[in-house]
């Protein structure tokens, strides 16, 4: 599948998948901008990037692993959809959940970006069909 990309800063760089595509879901998403994150705090911090999807995808922005695991930043609305329509710059949303503030420089990887598929739908008002589980909430199965 192919899919337009625009530079919207000059220092972008386009998403690429670290091991390839048949071994990663997620490209990495890399900063343009030089930014510090204090503990606590929420910044979109930009990619300089922006796309244009055909109808039916959108691209999911979500957390890379090592920057929470090691330095527990996280992307609060994760994961964040891109919508087909949308054709401004992506931002990847970052919070700083750790106690340290938490440095960016240009070309730092900040994010991972999916592209996927999704259904349109139609609701239709009617009576539920009836199942085992019925209106069980959170913990409903039983099993503890």
């Amino acid at each position: 599948m192919t899919i337009k990309i625009n530079r919207v800063h000059p220092d972008a760089q386009l998403p690429v998948y670290a091991h390839g595509p048949l071994e990663d879901a997620g490209m990495d998403l890399r900063s343009v901008e030089t930014v510090t994150i204090a503990p606590g705090q929420t910044y979109a911090v930009s990619t300089g990037l922006s796309i244009e999807l055909p109808p039916g995808y959108e691209a999911q922005i979500r957390p890379r692993s090592g920057l929470a695991f090691k330095h527990s930043i996280t992307i609060p609305n994760s994961p964040g959809t891109i919508d087909p329509s949308y054709r401004g710059e992506i931002k990847a949303i970052l919070h700083n959940l750790g106690s340290q503030p938490f440095a960016i420089q240009p070309g730092d990887r900040i994010a991972q970006m999916v592209v996927a598929k999704y259904e349109a739908i139609q609701w239709i008002e009617a009576i539920l069909t009836e199942s085992e589980r019925g209106a069980g909430g959170f913990g409903s199965s039983g099993v503890k």
